[in-house]
């Protein structure tokens, strides 16, 4: 489904791939976010992703013109967990509210692995 913003010029239709790319840009700039994530559901392997396939890392669902998240990521190795969850969930909530101008109704994060930083 598409988001859609309305005004008085006409109308706005947002598609999920595009909020999911716009949400693994900014979970990547996060602290404590090494990358987005998949996980291959043939052999239960998860891999890192590359910059220009973040959205694979991302499930977005946008209903009533809300937005839900599910978000598989990796995270650096001696940072607190949650305190990186609770600031990811915050950032991605705050600028996908500013950049489409729908609601965000939840963001969940899933930690698919944890990752020494090079």
């Amino acid at each position: 489904m598409k988001g859609r913003i309305s005004n008085k010029l006409g109308e706005v239709n947002i598609s999920e791939d595009v909020i999911a790319t716009y949400a693994g840009s900014v979970a990547v700039e996060c602290f404590g976010v090494v990358g987005m994530a998949t996980v291959s559901m043939k052999d239960g392997l998860v891999k890192l992703l590359k910059k220009e396939s973040l959205q694979k890392g991302i499930e977005a669902e946008i209903s009533d013109n809300e937005i839900s998240l599910k978000m598989h990521v990796i995270v650096s190795y001696g940072v607190s967990i949650s305190a990186v969850a609770d600031n990811l969930i915050e950032n991605v909530r705050y600028k996908l509210e500013e950049f489409t101008g729908m609601k965000v109704r939840s963001v969940e994060i899933f930690v698919e692995g944890v990752k020494p930083i090079d």
